[in-house]
């Protein structure tokens, strides 16, 4: 395979072109929030937690907004936040090399622009996906050209709420306690946001030497020369299956439970901007009737995911068969399903994640509070969902809503851009398509909050105004010329 060798200086003119656009259109916007000191302490307007694509572009939108007083916050070092060169194991992005994701309508902004400054145009037409570790590096680059305010290796331990209207967040930054006083707090934390890995109970008592979750950090160099067995037909248990198969595994067996692997992206199918813009739009029920069928359909794997796994003799794929045992038998586990019991060294979960607020010890103070779903919407008949009764109600803004009205007020400050926020607003926080517009309805709902909680800053500024633009001079009264003929 024939490497090509990135043009530096393509990027580098790219950048003077996208700092050209940026000052044509008058952006970023000037700084306009008021500043705060609480108790001797600056406050920041909006903390963000997570500097995956949704933060950072979360951040970028408030920036280009004139809220120039924010944070973004991730635990991860620098270029390894988000899945892509961590759990993620695909070779290419689903998404279409094509899509703008977080650019924002700016061309220069985009992947493609970012891919054919450095490798050109012909590169670009013979490209199918964009390689998974070159849209970090993509990600990576569109956080410094846009200067975004991110600080790595900075978890958030818990975050308080204040009477008077703000929160306090604990802060450890590589390795220090501290203190941040914020007015809003957004939630940009991925898949996992509001809980964490989804493994099925009858991992219950196993011991971790014999199984991961595929969000798990695994060594498969460990793997080599054993016997796996995969659990799942998405995505990331095609990627996991092949990434094993490619470190040298013996035997694969990927147990599926469906009679037949997922074959339509529903979601994909009827993308369009009025999905985008029109989907809050619509009534509980209709919400849940087009979330429903999506989910009942799920997605399928990548072809290339699939290919990438049957390429392999030594993979056995295993339709309906979903896992009735998993026991541990001396060295090995050994897997029960309806068509027979198989020998394995270590299995992969790749049954994806759940909402579960007791893994998330940050929002302790709040999990009582928050309002889901099945707090006051009860499922269609024959359209029980689990993943969507727990799926927390949103308001306009991506914040979440009180169970009792007046229990928690500092939940209208706390917003949920992440992917559980799908039922609430569709599919704007969680994949590449239209992460930029949720992103928008994001900044600007914002923005509106913080100009009406300090109206009366700004009418006073308004008040006190007294630049002149006319001087007097620019016009003489014409009585006062009459007389003087006179």
């Amino acid at each position: 395979m024939t490497t090509i060798t990135p043009n530096a200086s393509g990027l580098t003119a790219l950048e003077e072109r996208l700092k050209q656009d940026l000052t044509w259109l008058e952006l970023p916007a000037k700084s306009w929030v008021p500043r705060r000191i609480v108790d001797g302490e600056s406050v920041v307007d909006v903390v963000i937690v997570g500097a995956g694509m949704a933060g950072l572009v979360a951040s970028a939108m408030l920036k280009r907004l004139g809220v120039d007083n924010h944070l973004v916050l991730d635990r991860a070092r620098a270029g390894e936040e988000g899945p892509w060169v961590t759990y993620a194991r695909m070779r290419t992005l689903r998404s279409p090399k094509e899509l703008t994701g977080p650019a924002m309508g700016m061309p220069a902004l985009t992947f493609r622009a970012f891919y054919e400054a450095q490798y050109g145009s012909e590169a670009w037409k013979a490209l199918d996906r964009a390689p998974r570790t070159m849209w970090m590096d993509y990600l990576v680059w569109y956080r410094k050209v846009l200067g975004l305010p991110v600080h790595n290796e900075a978890s958030v331990e818990r975050i308080h709420a204040r009477p008077d209207d703000l929160f306090a967040l604990d802060i450890r930054e590589r390795g220090t306690l501290r203190k941040i006083l914020a007015r809003h707090v957004v939630l940009a934390t991925g898949r996992d946001g509001l809980g964490g890995a989804y493994v099925p109970p009858l991992a219950d008592g196993i011991d971790r030497r014999f199984w991961a979750h595929s969000s798990d950090a695994i060594d498969f160099a460990k793997l080599r020369g054993k016997r796996l067995a995969v659990v799942g037909a998405g995505a990331s248990a095609m990627d996991n299956a092949a990434a094993a198969l490619e470190s040298g595994a013996a035997r694969l067996d990927l147990f599926i439970r469906r009679a037949d692997i997922p074959r339509i992206n529903k979601f994909t199918g009827i993308g369009s901007q009025g999905v985008v813009h029109g989907f809050v739009g619509l009534t509980d029920a209709w919400k849940w009737r087009f979330l429903d069928h999506t989910l009942r359909a799920q997605t399928p794997p990548p072809r290339q995911s699939v290919l990438r796994v049957s390429a392999y003799p030594h993979a056995h794929f295993h339709l309906a068969s979903p896992i009735d045992e998993l026991v541990v038998e001396r060295d090995h586990l050994v897997v029960t399903t309806p068509k027979g019991r198989y020998a394995t060294d270590f299995i992969i979960f790749g049954t994806g994640f759940k909402v579960d607020l007791a893994l998330r010890p940050e929002l302790a103070e709040f999990a009582p509070h928050i309002r889901f779903w099945r707090d006051r919407f009860p499922a269609p008949t024959d359209m029980d969902n689990a993943e969507l009764e727990g799926s927390p109600d949103l308001g306009d803004i991506f914040q979440f809503q009180e169970k009792v009205p007046g229990a928690c007020p500092a939940l209208s400050r706390l917003h949920c851009f992440n992917y559980p926020a799908t039922l609430s607003h569709g599919k704007l926080s969680g994949d590449i398509p239209a992460i930029s517009e949720g992103a928008d309805r994001l900044a600007r709902g914002i923005v509106r909050r913080l100009f009406v909680e300090d109206r009366e800053i700004h009418f006073a500024n308004l008040k006190a105004f007294a630049t002149p633009e006319i001087i007097g001079d620019e016009w003489i009264d014409a009585d006062a010329l009459h007389q003087h003929a006179e």
